[in-house]
């Protein structure tokens, strides 16, 4: 009994130290990153297309979507299990959900692949169709990064709320996260967990000496139980 009670009041404890994580997956604080809508002619969305028309601004906002979420699903892949244990960023499921992104988005994806290839074409004529080869893989480079951990967690988030978009509406969705993809790109690390005693609360412990259990490890009345003293216990039975 004695023991039971130390156990649990030691699981109150280390209940109450625990700090509530945050709801990002790959960091226990969020990192600090910038959001809020762009426009799709703002510098931070990626290549500038000089004399681009609003909608192949658009068109260029979108593509520079797909990129991300590209290179969300070539960076942001499972690292390899550990004797076994199951992949620790299995359950981001970048891969798939891109795959599935990309298939329910493909009508949008693919008019904004014409309407920009039109571009390179009316504004620099037969070397268009290499310009916008060269933009395209400069477009997918600027995504790519070796401190992927808030990328990670920004660009799988947005993978997986990108589905629940309705076919038609990707614009207005680039238009609310490209600021917050980009802003992902910057190095990202955890604040360290600071220990702070006040916020440790430990269940009350009963009074465990000696003279206050019976011999069947019921705490006795007089130090705040409801047992009684074995001598009573034994009058009763002999009763």
């Amino acid at each position: 009994m004695r023991n039971s009670v130390m156990v649990t009041a030691a699981a109150a404890a280390l209940a109450a130290v625990a700090p509530a994580p945050a709801a990002g997956q790959l960091f226990f604080y969020n990192p600090e990153i910038r959001t809020g809508p762009v426009e799709p002619s703002d510098p931070i969305v990626g290549e500038p297309l000089p004399g681009a028309t609003p909608a192949e601004q658009r068109a260029n906002l979108l593509w520079n979507l797909r990129a991300a979420m590209n290179v969300a699903a070539l960076q942001c892949q499972p690292a390899a299990p550990v004797h076994g244990a199951p992949a620790p960023n299995d359950y981001m499921r970048a891969a798939p959900n891109y795959n599935g992104f990309i298939a329910h988005h493909a009508g949008e994806l693919a008019a904004a692949y014409q309407v920009l290839g039109k571009y390179f074409l009316r504004t620099n004529g037969p070397k268009g169709a290499a310009l916008f080869d060269q933009y395209s893989t400069r477009t997918y480079n600027g995504f790519s990064t070796t401190s992927v951990y808030g990328f990670c967690q920004v660009a799988t988030a947005d993978l997986k709320s990108g589905l629940r978009v309705p076919k038609g509406q990707l614009v207005p969705f680039a238009v609310a996260h490209m600021r917050e993809l980009r802003s992902s790109l910057a190095p990202a690390a955890d604040r360290p967990l600071v220990y702070n005693p006040y916020l440790v609360q430990l269940a009350p412990l009963p009074n465990l000496a000696e003279q206050c259990w019976n011999g069947s490890d019921e705490l006795l009345v007089q130090c705040g139980g409801t047992g009684t003293t074995t001598s009573d216990k034994r009058k009763k039975r002999r009763g």
